[in-house]
């Protein structure tokens, strides 16, 4: 996500993603979606992989409280849906 900073030519975002589902584990930094709800339509959100399994993930989707967990679709920018948040 180059260009995205406030300055004159932008920064570069402050965030790794991984977007390789197949490489996920514990830790890494993913862009999700969320679905279901026309709020959120093409709106990224951040998050860290808290649970990686064959058919899903889990996200940390708030850094200041740790109850905060999503499930999403094991993809290259997972989807959680909109009834979890």
């Amino acid at each position: 996500m180059q260009g995205m900073g406030a300055g004159a030519g932008g920064d570069d975002c402050p965030f790794a993603f991984n977007f390789d589902a197949s490489t996920f584990k514990v830790g890494d930094t993913v862009s999700y979606r969320v679905t279901g709800d026309p709020t959120f339509a093409d709106m990224p959100f951040v998050g860290e992989l808290v649970e990686v399994h064959d058919d899903h993930v889990v996200i940390a989707a708030d850094s200041s409280d740790p109850t905060v967990r999503y499930r999403g679709t094991r993809e290259s920018r997972p989807e959680v849906s909109a009834d979890q948040i």
